[in-house]
């Protein structure tokens, strides 16, 4: 990859960020006023804000004190405190800051009588008056009082709405994503003869964009000319966008040629959307060319956006490294990073699992006073969590709460599901108090969490407690609490309960998924009624349900435990005909099944073959037993091919190194995950057991931990005689594929994979 040589060229890089995206606004009541009463006895809590003026007060003076006001008891006070006062008449933007106050707090009569005081006053009530309206019913989510609002101001208040009001009203509801109330309106528009402008096209050409109608925007914006209009930058780059959501970056590049070619000016605007094209489809090197190759022909400087946009891409395609390159040159050119900026490097940083250098990140941005939000804590402490690093998220948590930076259900979420993954009941327990005091709301996801955790340590009595509470919050149970439920039921092997559980389910309109049938079918093949799961498979089908191999497995693994090895073959083969693909547990139940079964090893031999050429690898516990076979055969050459098949199929030498590599960083964590990490060299091939066993070996008598390293020696020997033939026979094989210069390194000591490969047990 030539990255960071390309990084290193670009020395250039200013900023104007071109794209604000402002905090959304909570609306907080649908109250109304009423000017008699109501007015004063909310007055009689709060301070008289018209002490703050002189009778002969000057109507900037008032204006300034309305801006000031946040309660709209408050701003309607002063209004008409001011009114009474002689020789004042309110002027149009003394009225248009009421209406916006009101709207605010969503006092939509109460606008409405301020816009029949205008009325009677004789002031006068334009389209932008009544914007205010517009902006106040979308905020509340109130799309359809829009329309009706709209037809009724000609009529009550006299105002034709224009050209700006349209394209306003027309954005406002593009960006609540009602493309019908589009279609309304914009008809509506044309029907009273509201000639459209430049503007009108891009919303119009938006929404379409939005409904991924992008032939049809471009026709649209074809049509701009009958109306004597031409496109302009941001008719093309609405177009760009749309193509580039659609996935189709091509499409976007051909716009922009097109857009060069109608003569439109190419700005930062144009560069930024089409670098950020190339980044979320993790082009990052094609990116940066396209970045050098407009600075050269169009005089292109990347801006803060333009940094913000690499950093991003190339932190989520996993080049954190380059990723702070970019930001050092961001602080180079005088831009400072910002939340965004952060954020990406930080989430990079955590899929990584580089957890330790995420909180390094966390602690530069507060020291160059950039103030960490929600979802720059929740990201660190989930992998904080995933990392088992309970009390470092703990502190976070506690962090959070000093600096002032708010705590959601995320917060809370990820913290109790870290806790119950790692059977600390109590303390998620204590967590899950913690967000009542704190005002937090929980939702499912809090409840599903705590019941499954409480399901796993078999406390299933509080766990149906705790489902109870739930439905007294008003959440309905969903599929994922009851399968929690029937999880627990079905391994203690009380299939009449987990009958029940699914009958609950139904009857409470939750219709049972996949994954509980699948769940249901372990359970019974579990008690010995694989008789009964058969039945319930075949079942399934009827329903139309497609079967995963969470449904197939547990009875063709049930099969093969009852030496019916037939049966089980053919419901694998059913299943690769009908049913989703087979996974690795899949395979690794018929391929063991196959060796143990005590049928025709060729059978077991064909079935191996046929697992890697679908790219999964034996176990060795299984293929160790078809060796042995194959040897007591004298079927040397056969076992030959299959070592060499399995090497070549896993590349094993290369995986074996990342996987060795990534976990020794973590020193005695290792030990916490010895089998797992076990498991993974396993599955990188036969080489790679021979590398696993040494490694492991190794490193439990560094860890201090001799009489597991000797149980893990004694469990994993292979026989003298079989060790021998394999070390003659493949040899030749391995000096050729140059395995013996292959090298791991663990802790920061560098081991050949040879003495991995004849390390005497």
């Amino acid at each position: 990859m030539v990255l960071t040589s390309t990084l290193k060229y670009h020395t250039w890089f200013p900023f104007h960020h071109h794209h604000h995206h402002p905090a959304s606004h909570k609306p907080t009541s649908n109250s109304t006023l009423s000017f008699a009463t109501t007015n004063h006895e909310r007055l009689t809590t709060t301070t008289d804000p018209a002490i703050r003026l002189s009778p002969n007060f000057t109507p900037t003076q008032l204006l300034h004190s309305l801006r000031r006001e946040e309660d709209s008891s408050a701003v309607i006070h002063l209004f008409y405190w001011a009114s009474k006062q002689p020789n004042f008449k309110p002027s149009s933007s003394i009225y248009k800051e009421v209406l916006q106050k009101l709207g605010k707090a969503g006092e939509f009569d109460a606008m409405k009588d301020i816009l029949k005081e205008m009325k009677i006053s004789l002031s006068v009530i334009d389209n932008d008056s009544l914007l205010a309206f517009i902006e106040s019913y979308a905020s509340f989510g109130l799309y359809n009082e829009i329309i009706q609002f709209v037809d009724a101001m000609e009529v009550e208040f006299g105002v034709v709405a224009n050209t700006h009001f349209y394209n306003f009203l027309l954005n406002v509801l593009v960006d609540g994503n009602k493309l019908k109330l589009v279609e309304i309106s914009h008809s509506n528009m044309v029907s009273r003869g509201v000639r459209p402008d430049v503007s009108t096209f891009n919303i119009l050409i938006k929404a379409l964009c939005r409904a991924h109608q992008i032939r049809p925007a471009i026709l649209l914006m074809e049509e701009m000319e009958d109306f004597g209009l031409l496109p302009d930058e941001k008719t093309f780059t609405t177009i760009m966008q749309g193509f580039i959501e659609e996935g189709n970056l091509d499409g976007a590049m051909r716009v922009k040629e097109q857009m060069v070619e109608a003569g439109c000016v190419v700005t930062n605007v144009t560069v930024n959307v089409l670098v950020n094209g190339f980044c979320k489809e993790g082009r990052i090197e094609e990116a940066l060319r396209f970045i050098e190759e407009m600075s050269l022909r169009e005089g292109f400087f990347p801006d803060k956006y333009t940094f913000n946009m690499l950093v991003n891409g190339l932190s989520k395609t996993g080049h954190v490294k380059h990723a702070l390159e970019v930001m050092d040159m961001m602080l180079r050119e005088g831009f400072d990073p910002d939340i965004y900026t952060y954020n990406s490097l930080i989430s990079g940083l955590c899929k990584l699992g580089e957890v330790d250098k995420a909180i390094e990140v966390l602690n530069q941005m507060i020291e160059r006073d950039c103030s960490p939000n929600t979802v720059t804590y929740n990201t660190i402490i989930s992998t904080l969590c995933k990392e088992n690093q309970l009390q470092e998220a703990l502190n976070l948590l506690k962090e959070m709460e000093v600096s002032g930076c708010a705590r959601n259900v995320i917060t809370y979420n990820t913290l109790i599901d870290g806790f119950c993954k790692n059977k600390k009941i109590a303390e998620a327990e204590e967590i899950f108090d913690q967000m009542e005091l704190q005002g937090v709301s929980r939702n499912s996801v809090t409840y599903n969490t705590l019941i499954d955790g409480l399901c796993k340590s078999e406390r299933v009595e509080e766990a149906s407690q705790l489902m109870d509470q739930m439905i007294m919050e008003g959440l309905r149970p969903d599929k994922f609490t009851y399968n929690s439920l029937l999880t627990y039921f079905c391994k203690a092997g009380d299939i009449k309960k987990a009958a029940d559980i699914v009958q609950t389910m139904a009857s409470d309109g939750c219709e049972p998924d996949i994954v509980t049938y699948g769940t249901l079918i372990a359970g019974l093949c579990k008690a010995g009624r694989v008789e009964v799961a058969t039945k319930l498979l075949r079942t399934i089908q009827m329903k139309g349900i497609t079967l995963t191999p969470h449904a197939y497995n547990p009875v063709i693994q049930a099969l093969f435990r009852r030496k019916r090895s037939r049966e089980a073959v053919r419901l694998f083969r059913e299943m690769i005909e009908k049913a989703q693909a087979p996974d690795a547990v899949t395979y690794k139940i018929v391929f063991r099944g196959l060796c143990q079964g005590g049928g025709p090893i060729g059978e077991a031999v064909d079935f191996s073959m046929e697992m890697l050429e679908r790219g999964y690898i034996p176990e060795f516990s299984s293929f160790y037993m078809l060796a042995e076979g194959l040897f007591s055969l004298a079927r040397v050459g056969t076992l030959i091919k299959l070592i060499d098949m399995v090497m070549e199929k896993a590349n094993c030498d290369r995986l074996t190194t990342n996987i060795v590599t990534r976990n020794a960083r973590t020193g005695k964590k290792w030990i916490q995950e010895l089998d797992v990490v076990f498991l993974l060299m396993v599955g990188s091939g036969f080489l790679g057991f021979f590398t696993g066993v040494y490694i492991l070996v190794e490193k439990l008598r560094a860890l201090g931990d001799l009489d597991r390293s000797i149980k893990e020696m004694h469990m994993h020997r292979l026989s003298t005689m079989l060790r021998k033939s394999l070390v003659d026979k493949t040899r030749s094989t391995l000096k050729q594929r140059d395995f013996f210069q292959k090298y791991v390194t663990v802790g920061g000591k560098t081991l050949s994979l040879y003495p991995c490969l004849f390390y005497r047990f």
